[in-house]
């Protein structure tokens, strides 16, 4: 299904260099503390697989699923949470791992909800983020890459479920 690629937007290389820079800089900023890491499924567990590792800190990780996306390029703005966490997250540094944020609707939604469990801290790690599609305010803590407004693929990434398994990020025609 890679005839729908125009181009390499972050190569293999590209990519580790800047999951290993993330890794430094979180497991700087919480050194001594535990870790429990949230994976927004299904895109971000790619990049959440190879972060963790690059994390040096006693971490655990759970996992989210929601949608506000379903076959189409465009978020909808309606956000449905698929799977929940199986973890008590009160009184627990969390740190969400998302692929990429554009409208930044689902993540402002799943912030809201996490922040009513009453974590310790919560900060926002993004592979990718797109602010000029920005609906509403967000902060971000962490962000990989700033990329234009295409609709890109791979590394986790996927248009209608596929894509996902490409080892780097391309952008895909609209066609």
């Amino acid at each position: 299904m890679t005839h729908h690629i125009t181009h390499i937007l972050f190569d293999e290389h590209t990519l580790a260099n800047t999951v290993e820079r993330l890794g430094t800089q979180i497991s700087r900023d919480y050194q001594g503390q535990e870790l429990l890491v949230i994976c927004i499924l299904k895109g971000a567990s790619i990049f959440m697989a190879d972060l963790i590792r690059k994390i040096d800190l006693p971490i655990q990780i759970d996992f989210m699923a929601v949608s506000s996306y379903g076959h189409s390029t465009q978020s909808s703005g309606v956000v449905k949470i698929n799977k929940d966490l199986d973890t008590d997250i009160e009184n627990r540094h969390i740190l969400i791992v998302e692929d990429i944020i554009d409208s930044g609707l689902t993540l402002k939604y799943l912030s809201e909800n996490l922040q009513s469990r009453r974590p310790k801290s919560l900060k926002i790690c993004t592979l990718l983020d797109k602010p000029e599609r920005r609906k509403t305010h967000l902060n971000i803590d962490y962000t990989g890459f700033e990329i234009p407004d295409v609709f890109i693929v791979g590394y986790g990434i996927d248009y209608a479920e596929h894509y996902r398994n490409l080892p780097y990020i391309g952008v895909i025609s609209p066609n």
